[in-house]
This record gives structure tokens, C-alpha cells and sequence, in this order.
């Protein structure tokens, strides 16, 4: 036998993860380079202790940092996911019970956005020596049954160690699927209390440096050479490119490909960046938030070839985006079950850098025609002057979330990050930001989680910070996400990292009372107004007495508010200006009329509505969505 350590499974794995490392290509960085944790009667002993013991000897090895909420942690470690494109992530440790299911809702984030993020939930005695301990779950049909299986759904990777030497193989299968860009997400590894703090042998060479090598693969010659020549017999071929491009770091190739062959490109909210937003080709965003440009030219394109894109509803704009009869769909992605999405009969399964380099040796020669180069530019051309006229100050006292985007695009510099995540924000940015850095532009909208911003928008400056990258990280939120959880910014005060957030106040659910509208509820619930004993209802004139200015003062950050006024506008500037030349974080106030909306981009969103209503408003609802269901296609390919 070789030699040994006399270990708790806590501190085994801590020293495990902090040996961990992730290559792709010339690039080496620390797989898990920190561990958040909330601390409770279920892994202060264990996980708490084994980083106490770290922080003593070894202080580099696993550094722990405070959060303020569990899911926030699992937020935290997204957004530095996002940043490292997909290259490292933190791992979240949490108690039993309550602590354990508050990561529920970030393990899912993860999943959805195939991001990576290592939950580590406390669990139940495994001995069952004390049984049921404080916050156990008690279920007479499944004993063994406890709240960590909620993760299994959500999860990537699941398992529980019920026995110290599990952890070995536990652990490295946890690592395997972390670092595959073809299965990553949320990884659980579930650790009851008391084997968390029971004493084993472990093999030193468990905790010795390991590497993880991201995986390339090449696309299959037949597969390529099928989807080569559906490309060059298109007439008007049409790219969708998802984050899958920019996990592989293929925006280069991607610009290459498109200069060469004038082929143009719309965007999912997780591709944003993969081309400046002034790029010839570059349509902007495409689908139920997408530009008219995009849409415009998805709707007639015969071929559209999705490179890294998963292909959600929003992206096919419920799979009304795109109407040609007989377009034909190649789908490039290293994961098969996207490649195959919606019945592609030409999936290519493979790395979006490498299936990007192949086509541009295969496609050399093949441009679009004259015809289909000036229906791009005018179609760019229109959309460019649409967005100019969106951005330009109205002199309202409550200007429009179209304007104080614009005002906050002006005041940013090119190598800023956009950060959000819900709401009506999400669909106005993929319209309208300007992105010029492929990290510019981060939205998480696979599972558009309302709260994600200021703990994604922390994480993703955790993630510049770590390659010694200091821009500025701008969050953009409205006042119902902000109070679904902005209780990090408390972290980021304990630590001095620097955020800029921008706060639209709407007084109510902007993004969903425009949708209950269009669905006639008619802004139903979707307000923040004192509640009407007599309409029993929230419907009313008196806007709640809430001050969220004096809310983030009160976490200690510098704050700036924005009166209602002609002069709003500049004024934002003006604090932007403020804030980006400060080293502190900053919070920015401004009220908005939620009722003025971007320009349309054409795209639809299928939210059902009901079939029989004596509502005149439901009824007309209905009308609409009839004729827009219409336009639905049954399957993609």
C-alpha cells in the first residue's frame, strides 16, 4: 500500500479540490479556486473546521470567502464561471436542511445555462445515530429519503457519501463532469454531517496535482462535409451563434468565417459578444428578444446554422422565428442532445472552434450574393438608426429603461461588463446594448433568475479579478429582482470589490405587467401598491413607501439618486462618471416609466392564453395568440 494520511473526509477534500486543474491549450488554471460557505450544525465540524485547518497551514490552498444567502453562492460561482469561459468555478458549501435547500435554485441556474458550479449540501447522520436530527426531513414511505435528493433533477452529477472511502471516486467523477464542456453544470456532492467529520486513510496521491483536460473534439468528416454542402447551395444562409462559441474562445474564428463568406449573425442572450456589436454581419440579437434585423432575416433564411446554442424558446421565438418552408438546420455542438434539437438533420457534434476552423477551409470560395450582402447592410443600417432614435433624451421626468440604457452604454467603456438576468432588462439589452468585448455582455437568461444580478455580476468581478483584470462590472437591475436578493452586496462591501449597480425603480414587475397585458390579466398583481380592503387588490394609486437608495446605504455602499426631472438623463451620466472613477461600489437610483418599451424586434413568445374568458381584454388576448400560434412549426429540421 502506498502511503497514507490520516485524514476527516472534510479536510480530504479540501486539500482534494485545491490541487485540482483545469487545461485548455496553453492555458492552466485552479479548477475550484475558492469555497463559499454558510456555516451550520451540519458542516461547521466538517467543511468548516477542514477550511479553518487550510487557512492555518495552507492559506492559498482553498480560500473561503462569506456570502449572505446559499443560492447567492451558487450565483457567485456562475458568474465567475461565465468569465473563465467555463474554465473554473468556486464550490458551495452549505448545512443541513434549510442551508442545503437554498442552493436548490442556483444548482438549476447552472444546469440550464451549462455553466459549471460544485454544491457541497450537508446532509443527514448517515449512522442515523440521531435520527431525526434538527431540520431532517421525515418521510414514513422512504427513510433514507432527504432533502439533498431534490438535487438529482437538478444536477449534473449527484451522489452522497455514505461511507469515508467513497469520497475517492465520488470526487474525481465530480471532477470528470465539472470539466466537460458537454456535461457540465451543477455538481452535488452530498456530505452527511457526521462522515464529514470521520477520519480515514488517504492515499497521498489523491491529493497531489491533477489535471483536466477541456476536450475538443473534432467534427466527423462525413457529418461536415453534409453540412459543408447544404451551406454552399444556401441563397440566404443565416448563423446562430449561442455561448457555445464563446466557452470555446472561437469568436476569432467565427469573425473570420463570416468576413470571408459575408454570412450573417443573430445571437442568443448567452452568445452576446461573439462579434462587436458594429460588425457588418452582426444583426444583433435574434428571437422573441431579438432585433428586427435578425428576425427579419431568420424568417427567410434557407439554411440557419446554429453553432453552440441550445436552441430555447426565446431563441426560435417559440419556433416561429423561422418560416421558410424549406429551411434546413445544421447544428454544430459539442453536446449531442443539443446538436439534435428539434429534429436537426444536420447535427455536427463537435467544438465550435474546431468546427469553425474546418468550415473556413471548406468554405473557401463561397460568398453570399451582391443581393442578400444589401439586404443585410440595409436591414443593419434600419435597426442602427432605430436604436439611435431609442437612445436619444426625451427630457422626461421618468425617462424610459431604452434611454437609461442608452445613457449608461454612453458612460461605459468598451471592455465593461453588462450584467443581468429577469425582467424586462434582459429583452432590452439583447436588443439595444452595444457589446464591444466578447465578455461584455453577461444575461443570464436560460433560467432568467430573478435576484441572479448582484451576486452573478460579484462573481463574474471575482472571475476578472482573479486574471488581474480590473473593469468595471455594471449591474443593471430592477426594483423586483433587487428584492429577491441583494443581500451580496454586503459581500462585496466585506471584501472592497467594486460593483457598479444601476437601479431602475418601476414600482412593480415591468417585464411581467407588459406580458399580463398582452395576455389580458391587465397588469394584474404586477404592481407595488398598499393593499385595497375594498377592490382586495393591489391595483391602486399608492405606491409603496419603500426607499431602496437608503436600503443599499444602509450595506454600506456609496449611493447616488437621480431625481425625476427633465434633466435624469444627464444626470445618470453624471453618476456614472462618478462611479467609474471611484474604487468603491456604487449604487445608482433612477425611477423609470415602465411603460415605455424598446423598439420591436417582430419576435413572439408562446405564453398560453385562456380559451374562454368573459374578460374582453382575455378575450381579444386570445385572438392574437391564435394568429400567432399559426405561424409555429412543429419541428425545427
Amino acid at each position: 500500500m502506498g502511503a497514507t494520511r490520516r485524514m476527516t473526509v472534510s479536510q480530504a477534500l479540501v486539500e482534494f479540490l485545491g490541487h485540482q486543474w483545469t487545461v485548455d491549450g496553453d492555458i492552466r488554471e485552479r479548477t475550484i479556486p475558492g469555497m463559499f460557505g454558510i456555516f451550520g450544525h451540519g458542516n461547521v465540524a466538517g467543511i468548516g473546521q477542514a477550511l479553518k485547518q487550510a487557512n492555518v497551514e495552507q492559506p492559498d490552498l482553498m480560500p473561503y470567502y462569506q456570502a449572505r444567502n446559499e443560492q447567492a453562492m451558487v450565483h457567485q460561482s456562475v458568474g465567475y464561471a461565465r468569465m473563465h469561459r467555463r474554465r473554473g468555478t468556486f464550490a458551495s458549501a452549505a448545512s443541513v436542511g434549510p442551508g442545503a435547500t437554498n442552493l436548490l435554485t442556483g444548482a438549476a441556474l447552472a444546469t440550464t445555462n451549462r455553466l459549471p458550479a460544485l454544491l457541497l449540501p450537508s446532509d443527514t447522520f448517515a449512522t442515523r445515530v440521531a435520527d431525526p436530527v434538527l431540520q431532517q426531513l421525515e418521510q414514513p414511505w422512504d427513510i433514507g429519503l432527504t432533502v439533498n435528493d431534490a438535487f438529482r433533477p437538478l444536477s449534473k452529477f449527484f451522489d452522497r457519501v455514505q461511507r469515508p472511502e467513497q469520497l475517492f471516486s465520488i470526487a474525481l467523477n465530480a471532477m470528470r463532469v465539472l470539466t466537460d464542456p458537454a456535461e457540465t453544470g451543477a455538481v452535488t456532492i452530498a456530505l452527511p454531517e457526521d462522515v464529514q467529520a470521520e477520519a480515514m486513510d488517504v492515499p497521498v496521491e489523491f491529493l497531489q496535482d491533477r489535471e483536466w483536460h477541456i476536450r475538443r473534439p473534432l467534427p466527423e468528416r462525413a457529418a461536415l462535409a453534409r453540412a459543408v454542402a447544404a451551406i454552399r447551395a444556401a441563397r440566404k444562409p443565416f448563423i446562430v451563434a449561442g455561448g457555445g462559441v464563446l466557452y470555446s474562445s472561437a469568436e476569432d474564428q467565427l469573425r473570420e468565417l463570416v468576413e470571408s463568406t459575408g454570412i450573417p449573425v443573430g445571437t442568443s442572450q448567452a452568445g452576446g459578444g461573439v462579434l462587436d456589436w458594429d460588425h457588418p454581419q452582426y444583426l444583433g440579437g435574434v428571437g422573441a428578444t431579438g432585433t428586427l434585423a435578425a428576425n427579419r432575416l431568420a424568417a427567410e433564411a434557407d439554411v440557419i446554422i446554429g453553432i453552440g446554442t441550445r436552441y430555447s424558446d426565446f431563441t426560435t421565438a417559440s419556433r416561429t422565428a423561422f418560416q421558410n418552408p424549406d429551411v434546413v438546420f445544421v447544428n454544430i455542438n459539442v453536446a449531442s442532445f443539443d446538436a439534435y434539437k428539434h429534429g436537426s438533420q444536420l447535427p455536427v457534434i463537435a467544438d465550435a472552434r474546431e468546427a469553425l476552423a474546418e468550415l473556413i477551409i471548406e468554405l473557401e470560395g463561397f460568398e453570399v450574393s451582391a443581393d442578400y450582402a444589401q439586404t443585410i447592410a440595409a436591414h443593419k443600417a434600419q435597426w442602427d438608426a432605430l436604436v439611435d432614435d431609442a437612445f436619444a433624451p426625451s427630457g422626461l421626468a421618468l425617462p424610459g429603461q431604452p434611454e437609461i440604457i442608452g445613457a449608461v452604454q454612453a458612460a461605459s467603456a468598451p471592455e465593461d461588463v453588462i450584467v443581468q438576468a429577469a425582467g424586462s432588462l434582459p429583452g432590452d439589452l439583447h436588443k439595444l446594448w452595444r457589446v464591444r468585448d466578447p465578455l461584455g455582455y453577461h444575461v443570464e437568461y436560460a433560467y432568467s433568475c430573478m435576484g441572479y444580478e448582484i451576486a452573478g455580476g460579484l462573481g463574474a468581478k471575482r472571475g476578472l479579478l482573479a486574471d488581474g483584470d480590473d473593469r468595471d462590472v455594471i449591474v443593471m437591475v430592477g426594483d423586483g429582482s433587487y428584492l429577491m436578493l441583494s443581500t451580496e452586496l454586503v459581500t462585496a462591501v466585506a471584501e472592497g470589490i467594486k460593483l457598479i449597480v444601476v437601479l431602475i425603480q418601476n414600482h412593480g414587475y415591468a417585464s411581467i405587467g407588459h406580458l399580463s397585458e398582452t395576455v389580458g390579466s391587465e397588469r394584474f398583481g404586477t404592481w407595488y401598491r398598499t393593499y385595497d380592503e375594498t377592490a382586495r387588490n393591489f391595483q391602486g394609486d399608492q405606491i409603496l413607501p419603500v426607499d431602496l437608495a437608503m436600503n443599499a446605504r444602509s450595506y454600506g455602499l456609496d449611493v447616488i439618486e437621480i431625481e425625476p426631472g427633465p434633466s435624469a438623463i444627464d444626470d445618470l451620466a453624471a453618476a456614472m462618471a462618478t462611479a467609474k472613477a471611484s474604487d468603491r461600489s456604487t449604487f445608482i437610483h433612477i425611477n423609470s416609466d415602465p411603460l415605455i418599451y424598446a423598439p420591436d424586434g417582430a419576435g413572439w413568445w408562446d405564453v398560453p392564453v385562456p380559451e374562454v374568458s368573459t374578460l374582453a381584454a382575455t378575450q381579444s388576448a386570445r385572438a392574437e395568440y391564435l394568429e400567432q400560434q399559426a405561424h409555429q412549426k412543429p419541428l425545427l429540421g
